[in-house]
């Protein structure tokens, strides 16, 4: 996903719904990123931020609880997202609105429908095929 969406250092990548925090950890050691993630569960809030202390990755990682649809996405790079279609339905309009132009948003499995992908790649792990889905926000009229 960080490699379709070509992350640069430096760049600010949100993952929305990050779980045990993987791809934003990955995003900072590999390519020097800025990491934010959101996730509702607190528990895995407070677990994803004691890894990421034992890492030393404090200053690149960031994780906090709260619901997707009130984070404020301005500064954002790119999104990573691994939600059904139904929440991308909900969370589209906030993307279109607050996202800058040339952001990348990546999808994983779950297409937002009404956008034209800049890129698919379909790749196997896990015994099954996964689908990637790379969007590029427009520059606005």
């Amino acid at each position: 996903m960080l490699d379709l969406a070509e992350v640069k250092p430096g760049d600010v990548v949100f993952d929305l719904g990050c779980g045990d925090g993987r791809v934003l950890i990955t995003a900072a050691q590999r390519y020097k990123a800025k990491g934010i993630g959101i996730e509702l569960s607190s528990n895995l809030v407070r677990m994803t931020n004691d890894h990421v202390r034992r890492l030393n990755l404090e200053q690149q990682v960031k994780i906090t609880q709260g619901s997707l649809l009130d984070t404020d996405l301005q500064q954002a790079d790119v999104v990573i997202l691994y939600l059904d279609t139904g929440a991308n339905d909900m969370l589209k309009p906030k993307l279109e609105k607050q996202l800058k132009p040339g952001a990348r948003v990546v999808s994983h499995d779950f297409e937002v429908r009404g956008w034209k992908p800049a890129k698919v790649e379909k790749m196997k792990a896990y015994n099954r095929t996964h689908t990637i889905f790379l969007y590029l926000m427009p520059v606005k009229k």
